[in-house]
């Protein structure tokens, strides 16, 4: 009898021990939830996360440009950042380090209106560019004038803080850069002013991951951080098997998105997401690097392996 009381308590306290708690994980976002962070979205609410042992954070930042700052101060565990930003940041000495993909492919983009007078870049001559960050879109901007033989100095920039379709669409501006392909392009036909865009990837810009995670460099042992891209994984792989099942999942939290807007996003987002998560084309972060530091946003061609892994 006391070997069978023994027993019975010894499994209560381990199913109540530390041992059986889901390990916390906080995951600093880069901007409010949209249908770019269907992968993270999707493994939340398919159970993925839990199943890894992990109860995740999702947490949009009240400025955009402090994710990886927390990461780095270690006040965060992930951030949600972009490839070129990465180059930028850990060349200013961030100890920050990529782990994951969540979008594979660019999805800034040149845009101008369909019906209006930009029908090549070289048409930009002399004409008005809206912009709301500057640096990297100065850089692909520079590098698709150039194929052209014009400059920065070839066009007028005007800053339009974020308000870039708007900006477009009124005049105020001949063509926009930092628009995204999945949304501006939609936002535009919705409101029956047709976009037309120039993917920068075919317009001199070599092609690089525009949705990534980071880590701090110090704590890539951390178990938990290979526990989270498994299940990103599982989650990429529902997204593309079931794309219905999944947008139903995505706007579950989130009843605000269930708009046109947002439905069309998602389409257009899904091949973009990376099957492989965890996946490291040294190749291509290499050739962003040398783009950087061509276009003096970097000084130095650093190794891949100082600000990008794979983990095993």
């Amino acid at each position: 009898m006391r070997c069978v009381l023994a027993t019975i308590s010894i499994i209560l306290f381990l199913g109540t021990g530390p041992a059986w708690a889901a390990d916390k994980l906080t995951v600093m976002l880069d901007w409010f939830v949209n249908p770019d962070h269907a992968t993270l979205m999707i493994a939340q609410e398919k159970g993925y996360f839990a199943d890894a042992g992990l109860e995740v954070e999702l947490i949009a930042p009240a400025d955009p440009n402090d994710p990886p700052k927390l990461v780095a101060a270690r006040k965060a565990d992930l951030a949600i950042s972009y490839q070129p930003q990465l180059h930028v940041q850990v060349d200013q000495g961030l100890p920050l380090r990529r782990i994951a993909t969540l979008v594979s492919t660019p999805l800034n983009s040149l845009v101008v209106l369909a019906d209006g007078p930009i029908k090549s870049i070289a048409d930009l001559k002399g004409r008005k560019v809206g912009f709301s960050v500057g640096g990297f879109e100065d850089a692909l901007l520079a590098a698709m004038l150039g194929r052209v033989g014009l400059s920065l100095k070839d066009v007028t920039l005007i800053n339009v803080n974020f308000s870039l379709s708007p900006a477009l669409i009124s005049g105020q501006v001949d063509a926009v850069i930092g628009a995204f392909r999945n949304f501006e392009l939609n936002q535009m036909d919705i409101v029956k002013h047709p976009g037309r865009a120039f993917y920068v990837e075919e317009e001199g810009v070599p092609a690089y991951d525009e949705l990534i995670v980071v880590a701090h460099a110090e704590r890539l042992g951390d178990d938990r951080l290979r526990r989270f891209v498994g299940a990103l994984e599982a989650a990429a792989q529902f997204l593309v098997n079931h794309p219905k099942e999944s947008w139903d999942l995505f706007i579950k939290g989130h009843k605000e998105l269930n708009d046109e807007l947002n439905k069309r996003a998602f389409r257009d987002t899904l091949p973009r997401f990376a099957m492989r998560p965890a996946a490291l084309d040294h190749g291509r972060y290499r050739r962003m690097a040398e783009f950087l530091m061509e276009q003096g946003l970097i000084d130095k061609v650093l190794s891949v392996d100082s600000y990008a892994v794979e983990l095993r």
